[in-house]
């Protein structure tokens, strides 16, 4: 049986459906490291998804000038991304340094919807579902950073033996 190109997760040749499969299984296991472990985390899905729905909504709003959308933006792409950084540094005490960066792009996010908010720019409605989504995230972040101080503190280390 044949596919067509938009099931296949490769773009080549079309496969057939048992080859699609094998595909996707070595893909699964292939995909997957100690450097990538950073996707395990609740909170980087989290800020993910964050980014998202900011950039779906602030989509809508017409007449957000170019640039106010683009910061925020910015700064809610900036919480997964070091986030993620910070783990790929397999340092406790560097990893700390980026859970606090993704602290601060998120609360300079807060501060850019809040503004957007004040300014008529989006809804109450929006706002407060952002604000449901984005405190989820802080807490998490916060949560995080304590959890790796207190690992600081008792003299654990990261674990660099590169073992999945």
């Amino acid at each position: 049986m044949k596919t067509t190109e938009a099931e296949n997760p490769m773009g080549d040749e079309i496969l057939d459906l048992p080859a699609i499969a094998m595909l996707r299984h070595l893909q699964a296991g292939r995909n997957k490291n100690l450097n990538r472990g950073f996707r395990k985390l609740n909170v980087w899905r989290e800020a993910i998804d964050l980014y998202a729905f900011e950039k779906k909504i602030l989509g809508d709003v017409k007449g957000l000038p170019f640039k106010i959308r683009d910061q925020v933006l910015d700064s809610a792409f900036s919480i997964s991304s070091n986030l993620a950084e910070g783990y790929c540094r397999k340092s406790i005490k560097e990893y700390i340094q980026f859970v606090n960066v993704a602290l601060g792009s998120a609360g300079e996010n807060y501060s850019q919807m809040y503004a957007l908010l004040r300014s008529g720019e989006i809804s109450k409605d929006i706002f407060d579902e952002f604000d449901i989504r984005h405190y989820s995230v802080e807490n998490k972040l916060i949560n995080l950073a304590k959890s790796l101080s207190k690992k600081m503190k008792t003299g654990q280390d990261w674990n660099s033996d590169y073992k999945t």
